[in-house]
């Protein structure tokens, strides 16, 4: 639907971001929920074959990161971050521009951070993704930070390109906004994340570990790109509790076998005082807002 908007007075500005390497943890080990000591791929790196569209839990893995992974190494000068700048900055939805390596000239959009190891994720074509390397810069024109809807002011949206935001599932009535979901999620199953300060960058995680609760939830069904609702998640300054509220987020990365983590939520909209209503749309996904508008 057509928005009115502040995007004629949002900032459009280059952040760049470098491939990261994979990581672990020293051990390699990560300690399940279970009490199990298991090893399995992790955050960053370049990943072939998760992307926005596929399964976000029927991974071996942890806390994966779909597509491609940004990190700005940049020293720090003072208080000021140039990878913090990146991570608040970029917007789900934003292109983003390969410029230097095999694969320079090639373009993809960012679809979600990741909070902790303070990642932005990229999607770009398999053929793409077999030409890069770690390493390789890639230049986003961020755009979206500050975005307003003029006519639903109790609605505060974060973390979305206005361009994208104008091609969700999203319907206007006189009492807030309608937004297709994949899922509707209660706020009791939401964990790593809360107590954040700010929701303008990262993302907090859905915790899986109780059997009904996926079951009732379609937890197994989750993807990468998902659009999913958080009901009695207020995101305004940082992820809390509030009853009557509801968040609206993007699923980010995969799930986790650690205790209170879980594929990850990266917010784009929060409403207080439940001005949001979800509805379910199967096809509620960035790949098809993004590939297929």
């Amino acid at each position: 639907m057509s928005l009115i908007t502040n995007r004629d007075r949002l900032v459009r500005q280059a952040v760049v971001g470098e491939i990261s390497h994979p990581t672990l943890r020293k051990t390699g080990y990560v300690i399940s929920s279970q009490g199990r000591a298991e090893v399995y791929p992790s955050v960053g790196g370049i990943t072939y074959n998760c992307r926005i569209g596929d399964s976000a839990v029927d991974w071996v893995a942890d806390h994966v990161e779909p597509g491609v992974s940004l990190r700005n190494p940049a020293p720090s000068v003072g208080e000021y971050s140039p990878n913090a700048a990146l991570n608040v900055l970029a917007c789900i939805g934003n292109p983003a521009t390969v410029i230097s390596g095999e694969a320079k000239g090639a373009v993809g959009f960012v679809t979600g951070k990741h909070g902790g190891i303070d990642h932005v994720m990229v999607d770009f074509p398999p053929e793409v993704l077999e030409a890069l390397n770690v390493g390789d810069r890639i230049r986003i024109q961020a755009y979206g930070t500050g975005l307003r809807l003029k006519d639903y002011p109790e609605v505060i949206p974060m973390n979305i390109d206005p361009e994208v935001l104008e091609r969700l599932p999203i319907e206007g009535r006189e009492d807030g906004l309608r937004v297709g979901v994949t899922h509707i999620i209660p706020a009791k199953l939401m964990g790593a994340g809360l107590g954040s300060m700010s929701a303008y960058a990262g993302d907090y995680d859905i915790q899986m570990f109780d059997e009904k609760a996926v079951r009732d939830y379609r937890l197994d069904t989750l993807r990468f790109g998902d659009i999913v609702a958080i009901i009695d998640s207020d995101a305004t300054f940082g992820w809390i509790y509030k009853e009557g509220a509801v968040t609206i987020g993007v699923i980010a990365h995969s799930n986790s076998v650690v205790s209170g983590h879980g594929p990850g939520v990266t917010t784009i909209m929060t409403a207080p005082e439940g001005k949001i209503e979800p509805f379910r749309d199967p096809d509620a996904n960035l790949k098809r807002v993004l590939y297929h508008p």
